[in-house]
């Protein structure tokens, strides 16, 4: 089949499948289809939270980044008919056919079966989620009284992040900043209390030593509370239970943010094909799902060992994937021998605040407001498309990063 001829379907607007299909812009008849109508760039999604960026920054819609050689869909994928070779899209009468299929529809949050967890605590993977979370910071503040007791006013502000990996190392530093700010201009006494809970022996866990201590030093200066070897066992509409040497202890909370793990997504468990013990879809070091050569699979849904461990569940993993699996799916098509290729990490950040970050290059790490800068540089060249590159990079060098205050709402709000 000639590469104009091919009808090539790509599963999943995140990361792996945006960019995948940028890459094939061209290359036959490309759809991509995404359950929301916008791309959303996750690393900066605390930066969301705080105000430091835009919507429009790091959630274009998917209109503004594709071409009409690249048709989108919006919708879910429920099933895929892998003898058929198509795929059933809710809403849609008719099943969507293909030639090749790229399947990186990305996880879901993982609430490990805890109890309350999946009813009452705010997951944090989309822009509605940080809006809530905002939200919920800001009703919390109002029902403070200005002159409460610090401890009553730190009972009020009780706020818990489930998972030190860097997800909830980012969201619990931004977390604290912003709180702590809004008590300064709201002149209450004493300090929103931000704890960590964390099942394992160590916070940032595949992470060097090197940046993990410079990133315990911030959660000290933070006041952030850290809890490892700790598992939460309930939660409820206002406290989470957690244990610890055996012991439990039930603590009133204002919100609890759910980034303990990520679990595949219901249409990958739904697949008859090969997987690890994890769910994950086995694939070759060329990213074709075993068996299957004319599938592929990358990010989240794909168990990639031609890389580096710590990786693994990273935008830059699965950035660097879509342009290896572009490039196979056009070899495939000429009926060439598929490429491999192993991924090396280009190098870690991490936000840290509202006001400084950790940077790790060359297995050196510093932090501050400089690694603060470099991290929005780093990030300007990650973004999709050098014409939207151009105008974020635009507005955050014109118009500044400074987070918005808790107390003023966002347009709409």
């Amino acid at each position: 089949m000639s590469e104009q001829q091919a009808r090539i379907l790509i599963i999943g607007g995140g990361f792996g499948g945006l960019f995948t299909a940028l890459d094939l812009a061209g290359v036959g008849e490309v759809t991509l289809v995404s359950s929301e109508d916008h791309f959303l760039f996750k690393p900066m999604l605390y930066e969301y939270l705080s105000g430091e960026v835009e919507a429009w920054h790091i959630a274009p819609h998917y209109k503004e980044l594709l071409d009409e050689r690249v048709q989108f869909v919006q919708g879910e994928v429920t099933d895929v008919d892998l003898e058929a070779c198509e795929a059933t899209i809710a809403g849609r009468t008719q099943p969507q056919a293909y030639d090749v299929l790229v399947i990186a529809v990305g996880g879901v949050t993982n609430y490990a079966r805890v109890e309350g967890a999946e009813e009452h605590a705010f997951p944090f993977r989309r822009i509605a989620d940080a809006d809530a979370l905002r939200n919920r910071m800001i009703d919390t503040l109002d029902r403070i009284p200005p002159d409460a007791a610090p401890q009553d006013a730190s009972a009020a502000a009780t706020f818990v992040v489930v998972g030190a990996g860097a997800s909830g190392i980012e969201l619990s530093t931004k977390l604290a900043d912003l709180l702590h700010d809004a008590f300064r201009r709201r002149g209450l006494q004493g300090e929103a209390r931000v704890l960590v809970l964390e099942m394992g022996e160590q916070i940032l866990p595949g992470m060097g030593a090197a940046l993990r201590e410079e990133v315990e030093g911030v959660l000290r200066e933070a006041h952030i509370e850290v809890h490892t070897e700790t598992r939460v066992r309930r939660v409820t509409p206002t406290s989470v239970v957690f244990e610890h040497n055996g012991a439990q202890t039930e603590l009133r909370t204002a919100a609890v943010v759910w980034v303990g793990g990520v679990r595949v997504s219901p249409l990958i468990e739904r697949l008859q094909l090969q997987k690890t013990e994890q769910g994950l879809l086995r694939v070759e070091p060329t990213l074709q799902v075993v068996g299957h050569k004319e599938i592929f699979s990358l990010g989240d849904d794909a168990h990639f060992t031609n890389t580096e461990p710590q990786l693994a569940g990273t935008a830059q993993l699965a950035n660097q994937q879509a342009t290896l699996a572009a490039a196979n799916v056009r070899v495939l098509l000429a009926g060439d021998e598929l490429k491999t290729h192993f991924i090396k990490e280009l190098g870690e950040a991490m936000s840290l605040g509202t006001e400084r970050a950790a940077v790790l290059v060359a297995g050196k790490a510093f932090t501050g407001a400089l690694a603060r800068q470099a991290r929005f540089a780093l990030y300007t060249q990650r973004l999709p498309t050098w014409h939207h590159r151009l105008k974020v990079g635009a507005s955050w060098f014109f118009e500044g990063t400074q987070p918005r205050p808790l107390e003023l709402r966002r347009p709409g709000d």
